[in-house]
């Protein structure tokens, strides 16, 4: 979720039942893993402008983005391309990502963004 402030944001989430490290407040990216390992993060709209630029605040809703974990980098770029060539809307072609991951952005029916990522270096075992 693209968020304006941080702190509010975080404090919000927390009354709901959230487990959000304390200080994330000042941090420009939080994730929190929800039970059943679905995970929720939020990222400040200044964050948000450093790998897309041309992004725009909406004036309206969605202001959430969904993502999706691949089993590898080119997973995420397979499913973006399979996912566009089915006629969806690709919004940010696959990059490699500054925080490490693969990444990718498309839209689904609704105008709601989907992510798909996956680590660029397998988690150490």
């Amino acid at each position: 979720m693209a968020v304006a402030d941080m702190g509010k944001a975080l404090a919000f989430y927390r009354l709901m039942g959230l487990d959000l490290p304390p200080g994330a407040e000042k941090e420009d990216h939080v994730e929190s893993t929800l039970p059943g390992g679905i995970r929720i993060a939020w990222d400040l709209i200044s964050m948000v402008r450093t790998f897309d630029p041309e992004w725009t605040e909406p004036t309206g809703s969605p202001r959430i983005s969904l993502a999706f974990l691949c089993g590898s980098p080119a997973e995420v770029d397979r499913l973006y391309a399979e996912v566009v060539a089915a006629g969806y809307r690709g919004h940010k072609e696959p990059w490699d990502a500054f925080w490490g991951q693969r990444y990718a952005t498309i839209v689904d029916p609704d105008g709601n963004g989907v992510d798909l990522f996956c680590p660029l270096t397998p988690p150490a075992s």
